[in-house]
């Protein structure tokens, strides 16, 4: 009998072996702070997506991890969106085809689905296993959005000090434990 482990604690054991690096943090750190800065009055402009794109990216992001916006995980992707063509395509694609599945499944917009619906259209993208033609590009989305979700919020100072992060020092050893990298390998075989 296995002890059952919660999403939420193994995306945070995956961000905490993401973060010993510091390269990575620093990276993050930096991408945060110009967020930030870039508050008018306290409030984020998209700097790339369309408000639309915005207002469902920012839902999505919720979707993925509960309280996803108070670490600025939309503000972190847009921002990056905004200096990279080629990141912006993914996320206006993306959103785009978000939208078109929805209204091609339940006649709305993906973010104005019931909860019920949108997490059925989730659950369908959030496997490999589900990849059919009409989805496949949906499922490529979601893991796109998912990881960068992940990162961005477990690179913000909120997601840090849930993991418990004290910064950058040296350590005798660092291991993540085999049976967390197993489960997670396990749950994300996309």
């Amino acid at each position: 009998m296995s002890e059952r482990i919660e999403r939420r604690t193994v995306l945070a054991q995956i961000a905490a072996a993401a973060l010993t690096g510091p390269l990575g943090i620093a990276q993050a750190q930096h991408v945060h702070q110009e967020t930030a800065a870039a508050k008018n009055n306290g409030v984020y402009q998209p700097k790339a997506l369309t408000r639309h794109e915005y207002s469902t990216l920012h839902g999505l992001c919720e979707m993925i991890v509960p309280g996803a916006s108070k670490g600025g995980a939309t503000e972190f992707i847009d921002l990056l969106s905004s200096q990279n063509p080629q990141m912006l395509a993914i996320y206006s694609g993306g959103l785009a085809w978000l939208d078109d599945y929805a209204r091609s499944q339940y006649g709305a917009n993906f973010s104005a689905l019931s909860a019920q619906d949108s997490t059925a259209i989730l659950d369908k993208i959030a496997y490999k296993k589900n990849e059919t033609p009409e989805v496949a590009a949906g499922i490529r989305f979601f893991a796109w959005v998912r990881r960068m979700t992940v990162d961005a919020y477990y690179s913000s100072a909120v997601g840090i000090r849930e993991l418990g992060f004290m910064g950058n020092k040296f350590v005798k050893e660092f291991a993540v434990p085999q049976d967390t990298v197993e489960l997670a390998v396990k749950r994300s075989a996309l």
